[in-house]
């Protein structure tokens, strides 16, 4: 993941392999220089723009000590200081590292040191972060480039590092999977292109943000790609806040987590919102969509909601649902140009109709976790992936997500999957949310608990009509032992549920 350091290429010898290249050269030739790509508050950003902004604030970087093959550290919220420093480190040839610009002080620093950043960009509030590192301020970087002159693109290919992205961290430490300059235009042809059907008259609005793989995609890739627009706001919007910028910007495409989507339904009625009438689908990623809950989606939006299942290490889905192909319930069909298969522990196939853990294979996905080459020979094996999702194929090729390797719980010696009894405690109206842990509760005692973030102030006989509920439709092994009522559950910034907190019985 190193290069040696080198000068700029000279004005106007663009390399088409590098990114940030390819998409001027693609604005140029279909000639959306005019068209908005960004609706950043209450000012827009036209794809030419964007573009002409980048290849300034690119050689404001370049003065900051930035070249080919060095790394950026960009802790910015979405916005167009994000945009620009993105671009701006791809067209240097350097290798950009998006984080989450609200994590902890110790995460920041792990991150940095990982990637021996050259230069962090970052945002108000962030100053004291990076101490030994050269640090450049988001409005520092925007008021220099508006005076800059542009910088030519670094000749890179195809396979040359664009980025690092951090995974979740939902189960340790998280890691640093590399991707490629030639991965967004992928991500765009067989999602974007194929699947969604996106055009240039659509705009995207997306919860999920841009130092996430997903959010990455459709709300940075799609747009520029396919020459339409996105709306990004600096904090992830209340559901409120997406009524409003829905309906401001005409929004076409809104893309979320489960949980977002259950807020977004929570206290209304049944039937379809007129602030919603632009939107012609909705995108689910993160975690698998509760039953019931597509339905009331698709009931308050009027349109269909399609999920799709992705993962940091392979960019963005790797099986999705798409406009013209949607089965509510799963994951949909691998994507075009990806392999599925599910296999047992021991890494066998199992035969169709049997529950398995996803493998994946295909163009985009890393070639490895930075400075991690043991646990890149662990996840990797002959170019595939194990996500250790569990799934079961369907007849018709489409896939349903049953959680993750590590969800199942151990209650007594008999595996339970949480999943399961969550799903049944859902139905109660009086829950908004739940999570179901094996909680310790002495030594060597665990006992199944399940965690209720209820509607309304909980009345009494609540706990009772849920166990009640559960005893009716699950098996006695797997009804738990108690219920805990809390304000909120323990999740990641991009919605997956920390279910490592939830088992220590608080957070």
């Amino acid at each position: 993941m190193t290069s040696p350091r080198s000068t700029l290429s000279p004005a106007g010898t663009d390399s088409p392999e590098n990114l940030a290249a390819r998409l001027t050269a693609l604005a140029d030739a279909r000639g959306w220089h005019g068209r908005t790509a960004f609706h950043v508050g209450h000012r827009t950003w036209t794809h030419g723009e964007v573009h002409e902004f980048a290849a300034r604030a690119a050689t404001v970087l370049a003065g900051h000590g930035v070249g080919p093959g060095d790394r950026v550290l960009i802790a910015l919220p979405d916005g167009i200081a994000w945009v620009a420093a993105f671009l701006a480190t791809a067209r240097l040839g350097a290798v950009a590292a998006p984080v989450n610009p609200e994590l902890p002080a110790d995460d920041h620093a792990f991150m940095a040191e990982d990637t021996e950043a050259v230069l962090c960009v970052t945002g108000p509030g962030l100053e004291d972060r990076f101490a030994g590192r050269a640090r450049l301020g988001a409005d520092q970087l925007v008021a220099l480039a508006a005076t800059a002159e542009p910088a030519a693109a670094h000749p890179v290919d195809a396979a040359a590092p664009l980025y690092v992205q951090y995974t979740s961290g939902t189960t340790g430490r998280p890691k640093g999977a590399v991707h490629r300059h030639g991965d967004p235009g992928t991500y765009h042809d067989l999602i974007g292109r194929r699947l969604l059907r996106i055009t240039a008259d659509d705009v995207t609005l997306s919860v999920s943000k841009l130092y996430f793989a997903y959010g990455f995609g459709n709300a940075f890739v799609f747009p520029l790609f396919s020459g339409s627009s996105a709306v990004l706001t600096g904090r992830r919007p209340t559901p409120a806040a997406v009524d409003e910028l829905v309906a401001r910007h005409r929004v076409t495409l809104l893309y979320s987590v489960p949980s977002a989507f259950a807020a977004l339904v929570t206290d209304r009625g049944s039937g379809h919102e007129a602030c919603f009438a632009s939107v012609r689908a909705a995108v689910s990623a993160g975690e698998g969509m509760p039953d019931g809950l597509s339905r009331q989606v698709t009931e308050v939006l009027g349109a269909p909601v399609l999920e799709q299942i992705g993962s940091t290490e392979a960019g963005h889905a790797f099986c999705a649902n798409g406009v013209e192909h949607n089965r509510p319930g799963t994951v949909g069909r691998p994507v075009p140009g990806f392999e599925v298969e599910l296999r047992d522990r021991d890494g066998h196939p199992v035969p169709d109709g049997a529950e398995g853990e996803m493998w994946v294979r295909g163009p985009t996905v890393t070639p490895g976790y930075l400075n991690r080459p043991e646990e890149t020979r662990r996840a990797l094996a002959g170019g595939w992936l194990a996500t250790r999702d569990r799934a079961r194929r369907e007849p018709d090729g489409t896939y349903r997500h049953l959680g993750r390797a590590d969800d199942m719980e151990m209650v007594g010696g008999i595996t339970v999957s949480p999943l399961e009894v969550e799903a049944v405690l859902r139905t109660h109206p009086a829950v908004r949310e739940v999570a179901v842990a094996a909680v310790t509760e002495g030594p060597g005692i665990s006992r199944l608990r399940a965690f209720v973030v209820p509607v309304a102030p909980v009345g009494n006989g609540l706990e009772a009509d849920l166990l009640g509920l559960a005893r009716e439709h699950l098996a006695a092994f797997k009804v738990p032992r108690s219920v805990s009522f809390v304000p909120s559950l323990p999740r990641t910034p991009t919605g997956k549920l920390r279910r490592h907190l939830v088992r220590q019985g608080a957070w």
